[in-house]
């Protein structure tokens, strides 16, 4: 077991990583400080890993709500769900969360700990690859609205985050690639080292290797704890963490929530922004051409769905969280390993992207 710690003075907290960790409640039972304790999960997780964390809470008065599981259900609907069982619970202002699940979870329970009583603790648990490298890191909680993806939500960081390994194996093969999609993000905004082992260990990866999934999630974790630590809010450095996102968010959102994974559309969001950064003169064709070909060896997708043309796409690009005054920005690559901070792109360089995507 590794433990790493998110350096936020006082709202430090540790990201515990290895296998069988929920079935070693001394470690984050600790930070359950109250004793009343509320479990937001969903119908796919609750039956594989409930049990093994209300086993721990004897003693407690506790409660757990069970959503449907998707993307569709990262909704203010699903959120008033949670906030319904904890009033009719009489849960005070000194209970706790516990997010079981994946990033929809995740996302969903930390914005309601930061709105129920104006804020209570919680703890992540994430049983997802894309949850335990990025979701769960960093106090992003949010959910989803019909004309944008994570466009109410809030800046609200855990207690602490249990990345338990051992709940990969029963992760689905299309769920572990898209966890991937951000894994290849931190080698190609700020770790051209991790990049290369990437391209070496990808292998492995899809066949579950528990060392190579371990050097994956922690070198993950380190580069964005580092970079939460240097800009909790979003303010500069940061930014670069949604490498792809405007695309993909644009994907995701012209879709319909559930029709793509968030780390499909992340994928095309980066060769999206791969091929830009190639119109502005920072990557080769080489660069595009090897970005390309580690997502397809994780089994992405790397061309956006033919139902949407490059006209919604751009529509849909501006509602983004890091527009200015109308204006798109975008992170873009200066080279595999350095991504810029967002940067205003004129409309009709984001739409020949779009076009030359729009052809295949």
């Amino acid at each position: 077991m590794k433990t790493l710690t998110v350096e936020l003075g006082e709202r430090s907290y540790p990201i515990f990583t290895g296998s069988n960790l929920m079935n070693h409640p001394e470690l984050w039972f600790p930070y359950l400080e109250s004793s009343q304790v509320m479990v937001v999960t969903n119908e796919t997780v609750a039956p594989l890993y409930l049990a093994r964390i209300t086993a721990a809470l004897s003693g407690k008065q506790w409660a757990s709500v069970i959503l449907p599981d998707g993307e569709s259900f990262k909704s203010m609907d699903s959120a008033m769900t949670v906030f319904d069982a904890l009033l009719s619970g009489r849960f005070s202002r000194n209970a706790h969360l516990i997010a079981l699940g994946g990033g929809v979870i995740g996302d969903l329970a930390g914005f309601v700990a930061a709105c129920y009583q104006r804020g209570i603790p919680f703890l992540q648990i994430p049983t997802t690859l894309l949850a335990q490298v990025d979701s769960s890191v960093g106090g992003k909680t949010a959910v989803n609205h019909p004309l944008g993806k994570n466009m109410i939500g809030a800046f609200y960081q855990p207690k602490c985050v249990v990345a338990d390994i051992t709940s990969l194996d029963t992760l689905p093969d299309r769920e572990l690639s898209a966890g991937l999609a951000e894994v290849i993000k931190y080698g190609l905004i700020r770790d051209p080292d991790f990049f290369n082992w990437l391209e070496q260990a990808m292998d492995a990866l899809l066949q579950r290797d528990e060392a190579a999934l371990t050097h994956a999630i922690e070198r993950s974790c380190l580069n964005k704890a580092e970079v939460v630590g240097l800009d909790e809010r979003e303010s500069g450095p940061r930014a670069t963490l949604n490498l792809g996102h405007t695309f993909g968010h644009a994907i995701e959102t012209g879709l319909g929530y559930g029709d793509i994974l968030h780390g499909e559309a992340v994928s095309i969001g980066i060769c999206q922004a791969a091929d830009l950064s190639r119109r502005m003169g920072w990557l080769s064709d080489a660069d595009v051409t090897r970005i390309i070909a580690l997502l397809r060896k994780a089994r992405l997708p790397v061309t956006p769905p033919q139902a949407l043309s490059p006209e919604t796409c751009l529509d849909l690009m501006a509602v983004d969280k890091k527009n200015e005054n109308g204006q798109l920005r975008l992170i873009l690559l200066k080279s595999i390993g350095e991504a810029t901070l967002p940067l205003p792109i004129e409309r009709h360089r984001v739409l020949q992207t779009l076009e030359h995507y729009g052809r295949h």
